[in-house]
């Protein structure tokens, strides 16, 4: 499916939804935050989840959490990205690891629980680090459109 026409389609139940522009802005950034983390399985479930806590709308969470899930082409460079910045948040003093070509791993160390306080501690970190700013700047965005949006649609509805 083409990314714009689901975007496209997915805004406008966005902007369809009968809620707060704050409610719904902090929906959609709960839902672009945990679209970054590499919590597979559970994102949407987690977004849910803290929309509930929040009183945020789960709808709008939702809807986020499946816009980032379609940059999945994209992902495997992301997550690199993540992991990139959580090693070396991690690393004293701090430095990048080493190119993935580079990496002598056995089939055994990928299967050990160990593995992941090496991998999976500075890939999360990473992913928390670069969706705080995301997850804002959705939020920003987000609530300023909904609150245009629903301006328009009651000077229209004034109007008649």
């Amino acid at each position: 499916m083409n990314l714009r026409k689901w975007f496209e389609a997915h805004s406008l139940k966005l902007l369809a939804i009968r809620d707060t522009p704050e409610a719904i802005a902090s929906g959609v950034a709960i839902g672009i935050f945990f679209g970054f983390t590499p919590l597979f399985g559970l994102k949407t479930l987690l977004s849910l989840f803290l929309a509930w806590l929040t009183r945020s709308n789960l709808i709008a969470a939702v809807i986020a959490v499946t816009l980032h899930d379609l940059l999945f082409p994209f992902m495997p460079f992301i997550y690199r990205m993540e992991y990139d910045v959580g090693y070396w948040l991690l690393s004293n003093p701090h430095h990048l690891p080493v190119k993935l070509r580079h990496m002598n791993w056995a089939d055994f160390q990928w299967r050990s629980w160990t593995t992941f306080l090496t991998v999976g501690k500075p890939w999360l970190l990473g992913s928390v680090v670069c969706a705080l700013p995301a997850a804002a700047l959705a939020y920003v965005m987000s609530k300023k459109i909904v609150h245009r949006h629903q301006v328009k649609k009651a000077s229209r509805l004034a109007a008649k």
